[in-house]
């Protein structure tokens, strides 16, 4: 989320907040069931617990729908990709992935993989095509920051540690600072 829709949330709060959910916070197609995958391959769940934690991960922007989450869910189970794992428990149902189901993640895991590197520029393609002379490296080094970013990211669901996170905040945060110093410069001249 860009620095000004961040400052439009914590001034005009919740209300915005859920406008701006509901109408930029979309998933593209299918990611949805990739997601849910991924969740019951880390641990049993039900549909409640998939839509907070991925509310949770994505620091607030995301939270599927019960009319999304379940659904999927009903599918997964239906096609032998997940399974009912616990008793009801107060009426609550949990699911994990079957071996199938397993086999499906990994499947999804590695189109992820490979697509991943294609998606990263704050930029486009577009705008270094319409400035080839202007956009030399500015477009690769962009998408290498934000292929970076994404390992870490995946690094730390494996490994957290707090000084590791400590440091990524710290170089981005100097990284951000240069580049602010430079627009102002670029502006002054």
């Amino acid at each position: 989320m860009s620095n000004s829709i961040s400052k439009a949330i914590k001034m005009y709060g919740s209300p915005f907040k859920r406008w701006m959910k509901k109408h930029f916070a979309m998933a593209p197609k299918g990611y949805l069931r990739f997601y849910i995958l991924r969740l019951l391959g880390e641990k049993p769940m039900s549909g409640s617990e998939i839509m907070d934690e991925v509310e949770k991960r994505t620091e607030g922007s995301w939270k599927p729908s019960p009319g999304s989450v379940y659904p999927l869910i009903t599918w997964l189970n239906e096609k032998g990709y997940a399974k009912e794992v616990s008793k009801k428990e107060a009426g609550i149902k949990r699911y994990a992935l079957t071996d199938q189901g397993k086999a499906l993640l990994t499947e999804h895991l590695e189109r992820f993989k490979a697509c991943r590197p294609l998606w990263f520029s704050p930029f486009g393609p577009r705008w270094a095509e319409a400035y080839p002379e202007m956009a030399e490296g500015f477009y690769e080094a962009t998408r290498q920051l934000g292929v970076a970013i994404w390992r870490f990211r995946e690094s730390l669901r494996k490994k957290y540690l707090k000084k590791a996170v400590v440091d990524a905040k710290n170089i981005l945060e100097q990284a951000a600072k240069e580049l602010d110093e430079a627009s102002k410069k670029l502006e002054k001249d």
